[in-house]
């Protein structure tokens, strides 16, 4: 049946210099400055869980969603990759535009309510570029992160080098975007190739799956993903325990963990609320911390902003790295 499709050629693109940001570039933090220090037992756990995970060779994956990014957290986060503390990180597309924008222009972030009632949500001209580099890397046979990253770091961008994209592209970290066609603002452009993000973002769930691979006696952190994350840690694990199975291993002796803004009056994450409960829809609790690690595993959750609850565990991590002569 054809279908009758929106014609893209109709759209009218503004610059983004007539964009007003809610975000730039000076909410990056630097990793040495003075930062609130939570008094949380969970997070001096989490940090020994990231050290005995690099002890062992074993991977540390941190997916995080979009508000991460927002809130300043991208110099924490390379200096964990310049360390070798976190082996893979992982986002969505909303966390890959805003990490694109703020290293090309300083700036990202627009007010939905103003502009969706303007019909120009999305619809800028430069926004564009993004979809070239995924384009691009399509060409070269790349992922989607690696292929953002790389053309960060070589059209050097102002801010290139505050990238998470980037700078794993310049340190060989694997940084990993799982997308959903028409999620992302990216998507509404005329120079979108639904082919190109598709194969793009699946060979990077293949590259994430490789890494849950090697999750024995690793750990998982999810950021504030409430849907990509649990889902794609979901049915990377299933495949990775396929394979493990057949080879007499097993991947169960790992941690998780959960930081999000949502108060969870609840310590015991074993059981599962029923589906009476409007939390049983709160995929993080019964994927990440109950289902996947009950057959051995540990699971934390901790409630918080991430642009405190970020620098917290990093700065944990990086101390007991650096106590430890072993590492």
């Amino acid at each position: 049946m054809p279908y009758k499709e929106f014609d893209r050629s109709r759209l009218v693109l503004l610059p983004l210099i007539q964009r007003v940001h809610d975000v730039n570039i000076s909410i990056i933090k630097n990793f040495n400055d003075n930062v609130e220090m939570i008094e949380n037992e969970k997070f001096d756990l989490l940090a020994e869980a990231i050290i005995k995970a690099k002890l062992k060779k074993a991977t540390t994956l941190m997916m995080y969603g979009a508000h991460v990014i927002r809130t300043g957290n991208g110099l924490y986060m390379i200096e964990m990759m310049k360390r070798g503390l976190i082996t893979h990180f992982a986002t969505n597309g909303a966390g890959a535009i805003h990490d694109f924008e703020l290293a090309m222009i300083g700036a990202t972030c627009e007010s939905v309510a103003k502009y969706i009632s303007e019909g120009q949500f999305g619809l800028w001209e430069e926004t564009g570029i993004f979809n070239e580099a995924v384009n691009q890397g399509y060409a070269l046979g790349l992922g989607f992160g690696e292929a953002v990253g790389k053309y960060i770091w070589e059209h050097d961008f102002p801010f290139k080098e505050k990238s998470v994209l980037a700078m794993g592209y310049k340190l060989g970290v694997p940084c990993t975007v799982h997308i959903g066609i028409g999620n992302d603002i990216t998507n509404e452009l005329p120079n979108c190739d639904g082919a190109a993000i598709g194969a793009t973002s699946y060979k990077d769930f293949l590259i994430y799956t490789e890494s849950i691979t090697n999750l024995e006696n690793g750990i998982f952190l999810n950021f504030g993903s409430a849907v990509a994350g649990p889902e794609v840690y979901l049915k990377a694990l299933a495949m990775a325990r396929n394979v493990a199975n057949q080879e007499n291993r097993k991947i169960t002796n790992f941690t998780t963990a959960v930081f999000d803004l949502i108060p969870i009056e609840s310590e015991d994450f074993t059981e599962i609320p029923p589906k009476t409960d409007p939390r049983y829809y709160f995929r993080p609790w019964k994927t990440i911390l109950s289902r996947t690690v009950a057959d051995g595993g540990k699971s934390y959750y901790i409630s918080g902003d991430h642009g405190i609850t970020v620098p917290n565990i990093v700065k944990r991590a990086i101390g007991l790295y650096e106590k430890n002569e072993n590492i």
